[in-house]
């Protein structure tokens, strides 16, 4: 136990009350999971809350489609949620809800704080309002012709083919996706939080230390871009808390959705007599810890924080972001198999799998994970059937059957022991610095050389010798001893098999037991603690992934159009407007500090073109070199910050590594047109 015994508090970020949890989801709850048991093993005062994320446009349009009421809706999923994280052996202090009086009393609580501060302003805007269901309609909710490059079917804040953000109201065409009608535009007052007062303190906030560097940086850029007052009010008719003082107004889902960690905490505080102020006040020294997915660092570490100092609470200690789940190398695909529901997997396969394998490739960074299959069957197989349980299966016949289950601590060889015993430090570090890939290569390296000693020794031939009685004793023992240290350093991970674990050894396998053996203890008899991934089981995975989600389709598609349908038709002028060019890609490289750009400059027949492409996961810039492709050669300039970008690059694929540009036949020239 450490000598320091500290009080912290940690939060995952509150998963959506109008669906399912994905492996997606569950990258986040594992990796705060591991930490919290490490942190809980260690003797420190813990806490880990969450709740639904249960307000919102969405949840009361699918309830609506659903014939039932809101509240209903959102405890049924809040209870099937609640099903997989404990199925995951993902272990919650307490999961609440948003929709709860808890977190009701501490939004208004702020909201009054804020307003008393005078950090409420308030204006009149004009909104896209829905004539048919008479309701205003966020981003989400409206599609259009981007007012950038002009592609259609776009989102109402952000294009996904050039990526220009902008208000929906600057969309061209826009449609309503609640009923298909043009919305028109109404006039509404609005509440607002004054973010750009809180800059300053925002800006040594986020360089303080709290945040990953990734984090901090792409957060100056925000501070370059300016802060802007962040419309915190939406109308009726809208599922949350009614903004008090204000009928028909309520409070934006994200305004109280990270209360809801307050509320949450609160509920647990009067259920176990907790002191709550001791985590949340001013001046606290108790630690808080919120771990995100990347897309949410905005609300996190802008919002957030400034909520609370105008509010007079306490700031985080760090927000950690994590990056997305690929499969395979590439997005999560539905009519791949690969988008794959927490309860599809459990029906297939143990949930420590899955636990070990993203331990094992989780880092402090925001890199995004990706979930390879056979690598995932190969790792674990390897790693903790072949290494680390048959440790303990090499060993234990003998101590059992010929020792009466007792160890004895006469080390056959001290410095093995040692040096197991030692690495307790080391792995702790690395839990405590979310370097979980880290600790398990350590701790695997250390399950090679205990298998390697008992190959050596061969205690299953000195059996057979009378003299060697006593030496097997002691290779076995120390065998199983080292087995249970790394038990107790994999505890965090693997809690289902570390509690076999502990029935087998009888013993608890708390931290500290790392920094000794045990000795003239009795263990008892050796049951099977694991079984080897088998890949038909992957497959049957994968398959009723395909199934599942076949089954709720009219008419099942798959392949690339499940994922990317046709748009809609257009007609034969619209396409003679867009003019496709033979290129040769003359030159290719990397854009610094760019994730996915490449900056290729390529010849139409004696003018040369830059295009910044976003390719740079599926090609090396060299082999691009020399090579025939097409691009859209009449496309407006678009300034980007790396510079120009001059045309766009014709390429096919879902993403990724699955990115393949086109390449014209045999015979075709720099210039030429595409007909």
């Amino acid at each position: 136990m450490s000598s320091n015994k500290r009080k912290i508090l940690v939060t995952s970020a509150l998963p959506y009350a109008n669906g399912p949890i994905h492996l997606g989801h569950l990258l986040e709850y594992i990796q705060t999971d591991i930490w919290v048991r490490f942190q809980k093993m260690r003797g420190h005062e813990t806490y880990y809350v969450c709740a639904d994320d249960a307000h919102g446009t969405p949840i009361m349009l699918k309830a609506q489609q659903l014939g039932i009421a809101p509240e209903a809706m959102i405890e049924q999923v809040r209870q099937e949620h609640m099903a997989d994280f404990a199925d995951f052996n993902i272990e919650f202090d307490n999961y609440h809800s948003t929709h709860s009086d808890e977190n009701r009393a501490f939004a208004e609580e702020i909201y009054r704080r804020l307003d008393a501060n005078g950090h409420i302003k308030r204006r009149t805007i004009s909104q896209l309002f829905d004539p048919e269901k008479e309701m205003f309609l966020p981003d989400r909710f409206v599609k259009g012709t981007c007012p950038k490059c002009k592609s259609e079917d776009q989102n109402g804040d952000n294009c996904d083919n050039c990526g220009a953000t902008y208000s929906p109201t600057d969309l061209i065409n826009p449609i309503s996706v609640v009923s298909g009608a043009t919305p028109v535009l109404k006039d509404s007052e609005h509440y607002f939080f004054d973010l750009p007062a809180f800059e300053q303190m925002l800006k040594d906030w986020t360089r303080s230390g709290s945040l990953q560097e990734e984090m901090a940086n792409k957060l100056a850029e925000w501070f370059e871009q300016g802060l802007q007052q962040w419309d915190i009010s939406r109308d009726a008719p809208y599922f949350g808390f009614e903004i008090p003082d204000a009928p028909g107004k309520f409070f934006y889902v994200w305004l109280d959705a990270p209360i809801g960690y307050m509320g949450s905490f609160k509920n647990l505080c009067d259920k176990q007599g907790i002191n709550f102020d001791e985590f949340w006040e001013k001046d606290s020294e108790a630690e808080l810890y919120h771990f995100i997915g990347k897309d949410i660092i905005y609300f996190h570490s802008l919002f957030w924080p400034a909520m609370l100092e105008g509010a007079n609470y306490r700031q985080p200690t760090s927000v950690y972001a994590h990056g997305f789940v690929t499969v395979n190398g590439t997005k999560m695909s539905k009519s791949k198999g690969t988008f794959i529901k927490g309860r599809t997997y459990l029906d297939h396969l143990n949930p420590e799998y899955l636990r070990y394998y993203f331990a094992a490739k989780l880092t402090s960074r925001i890199d995004d994970l990706d979930l390879n299959l056979e690598d995932f069957a190969q790792r674990v197989n390897s790693d903790l059937v072949g290494k680390l349980v048959n440790i303990a299966s090499r060993c234990a016949s003998f101590v059992t059957k010929k020792f009466d289950g007792i160890l004895i601590a006469n080390p056959a060889d001290q410095a093995l022991a040692d040096e197991v015993m030692h690495a307790g430090d080391s792995i702790a570090a690395h839990y405590e610095n979310r370097e979980f890939g880290r600790a398990m290569r350590e701790i695997m390296a250390l399950a090679d050389k205990v298998n390697e000693y008992i190959a050596v020794k061969e205690p299953w031939q000195l059996i057979k010798d009378e003299n060697k009685q006593q030496e097997v004793q002691e290779i076995c023992s120390l065998g199983i001893n080292l087995f249970r240290i790394l038990m107790i350093y994999l505890k965090p991970v693997i809690p289902a098999l570390a509690e076999k674990s502990a029935q087998f050894l009888n013993d608890e396998l708390s931290w500290e037991g790392h920094k000794a053996l045990l000795s003239n203890h009795k263990i008892n008899k050796f049951k099977a603690l694991l079984q080897r991934v088998e890949m038909d089981k992957i497959n049957a995975m994968v398959e009723d992934s395909k199934e599942n989600l076949a089954a709720q389709a009219q008419q099942p598609v798959t392949g690339p159009l499940a994922d990317d349908p046709i748009a809609d038709e257009i007609s034969f002028d619209d396409f003679a407007k867009v003019d496709l060019r033979v290129a040769k890609i003359v030159t290719a490289e990397h854009v610094e500090k760019a994730d996915k750009l490449l900056r290729i400059e390529v010849d139409l027949g004696g003018e040369t073109r830059q295009i910044f492409a976003g390719i740079k996961s599926a090609y090396q810039p060299e082999d691009l070199i020399g090579k025939l492709t097409v691009v859209v050669a009449n496309l407006a300039p678009r300034k980007m910050r790396f510079g120009m970008s001059e045309g766009m690059i014709i390429a096919a694929g879902p993403g990724g590594k699955d990115i393949f540009i086109l390449n014209p036949d045999n015979g075709a020239e720099p210039g030429m047109r595409v007909m």
